[in-house]
């Protein structure tokens, strides 16, 4: 049978099979792999958990992994048994009621067009450390130097992630799988490299140096802050679902995806960041806690300018795979909303080019959201820690309104998981179900909370609350005034044998 022969039990959820089936296993987890991207998260943040948290920060990574991890088991069972795309938003449609469901995919897509932006920060912390030519606009040391360069390479690599998502899932694929090829060498390289230079020993990661006194909760206060910087990578695993529909034999692909992503980001970012901090000479270096250093400048330092300088290129690279993927990601969730014409202007934006098997609509629109937001930062210096917190809190969101009615489900003995021989948790479904709401609740009000050293002063110190809360709220306003009842599939994805089946 052929990969496109079949629609891989996609009619069983009323809808035909419209997209391009053409994903294979490496390239369904370099999807997810490269959504969470060890090297981009672990470059783009490492300044701001060191900052904060010194080096005692390395013990969030594990922390976070765990919580994640219990997020990620229940995605596989439901990845098995809902291969469709639009992962978070077709879960909770098939677990919850249509309000949880659509809000479920209304705040994913948003904070995927948020993360869109704040990923494609991340060639402006690496790219003037490479060549200082690629600094544009002044020398980086003007009022809006850095903010003003950072729009225009963000603007770049969105157009490049726009055209690629529009003119095919295959062009897609083949960029993103070869791109995670290299960053997963190049991270195991980096891991190498750093390993045979360590000069710190172990005690150090137990060394507080005084951060947090006199501030509030102490130095636990100053670690919760820390832990921003690595709830920021070990999430949008769900990636590797949400490409259900053109992945070959999705049910048995998307789980063991998920699964990898999760565990393979956890092993090596957390021994790149391990050892950095292990092989840096000077932990004390203040530019190790500033966006202008960071972990670019371990690399830097303890590797050399050749070497170094190649290593920061395969970021490069990490960074345009990961903003790709995410692109791609909140297609797919705009795309399934779509078809269930709980969106404006639903047909539109559910069509599919007929030659290249993709929602060129979504893809347009992304992209020019993602800029509009790039350009609102501009002026406000604390816009890239604050577009990176609400973008986490909103995921976090979305995946609560997927695992508590996951967990309502389970405590009302109506889920039994792992039909047809597909992933399982059995027994431990419960405990881990229960794990993953308590995490994510506390992580998304940890990372909400408004402080001063996250958000900055005055008003936007509240910014999650009030972004989040506008997003809801109109979101919400629209689909309950209007948007319910327009809910159904479009005529032109409904499966045909239930097209035929109907009087």
């Amino acid at each position: 049978m052929s990969q496109g022969s079949t629609d891989d039990g996609l009619s069983e959820f009323g809808y035909s099979q419209s997209l391009d089936r053409s994903i294979g296993k490496f390239a369904s987890f370099a999807a997810g792999i490269s959504y969470i991207s060890i090297l981009t998260g672990t470059f783009q943040l490492f300044y701001f958990g060191f900052a904060f948290g010194g080096p005692v920060y390395w013990w969030s990574w594990p922390v976070v992994f765990v919580g994640q991890l219990m997020v990620a088991l229940c995605f596989a069972e439901l990845a098995g048994r809902y291969p469709v795309a639009g992962s978070v938003y077709n879960w909770s449609k098939r677990l919850a009621g249509p309000t949880t469901s659509w809000l479920a995919g209304w705040m994913m897509f948003t904070a995927s067009v948020v993360t869109v932006t704040a990923v494609v920060l991340g060639y402006q912390l690496t790219l003037p450390q490479i060549w200082s030519g690629f600094q544009f606009v002044g020398d980086g040391t003007g009022e809006n130097d850095y903010q003003l360069n950072a729009v225009i390479w963000g603007a770049v690599l969105i157009l490049f992630t726009t055209l690629v998502n529009a003119f095919g899932v295959k062009l897609m694929t083949r960029i993103n799988s070869a791109g995670v090829f290299i960053e997963l060498i190049a991270a195991v390289l980096i891991v190498i490299a750093l390993g045979v230079n360590i000069v710190n020993p172990p005690s150090v990661l137990f060394d507080t140096g005084g951060i947090g006194e006199g501030a509030p909760g102490g130095y636990f206060g100053m670690f919760l802050i820390a832990a921003l910087a690595s709830a920021y990578v070990m999430y949008g695993f769900d990636t590797a679902s949400s490409l259900g529909e053109e992945t070959v034999d999705p049910r048995r692909t998307a789980p063991s995806a998920i699964l990898r992503a999760v565990i393979a980001s956890f092993v090596i970012g957390g021994l790149i960041l391990l050892f950095a901090i292990l092989a840096m000479p000077n932990l004390a270096d203040p530019a190790l806690g500033e966006s202008s250093g960071g972990l670019q400048l371990v690399i830097l330092t303890v590797l050399g300018g050749p070497i170094g300088t190649l290593f920061l290129i395969c970021v490069v690279i990490a960074v345009t795979v990961c903003a790709l993927a995410v692109h791609t990601a909140g297609i797919r969730l705009m795309f399934a909303m779509a078809r269930d014409n709980a969106l404006p202007g639903g047909a539109r934006l559910a069509r599919v080019d007929p030659k290249r098997k993709t929602p060129v609509v979504p893809a347009v629109l992304i992209g020019v959201a993602a800029v509009v937001i790039l350009l609102i930062s501009v002026g406000v210096p604390e816009i890239f820690t604050a577009v990176t917190s609400v973008a986490i809190i909103m995921i976090y969101i979305a995946y609560l309104l997927v695992t508590v009615p996951l967990l309502i489900k389970r405590l009302r003995g109506e889920w039994s998981g792992g039909e047809g021989g597909y992933f399982s948790l059995g027994r431990l479904g419960l405990p881990v179900n229960i794990i993953a709401v308590l995490w994510g609740a506390a992580m998304a009000i940890n990372l909400a909370w408004p402080r001063a050293d996250v958000y900055g002063e005055g008003w936007i110190s509240w910014i999650a609350f009030i972004f989040i809360g506008l997003v809801m709220g109109i979101g919400l306003l629209w689909f309950r005034l209007r948007g319910r009842h327009r809910l159904g599939t479009l005529p032109e994805h409904v499966a045909k044998q239930i097209e035929q089946e109907a009087p």
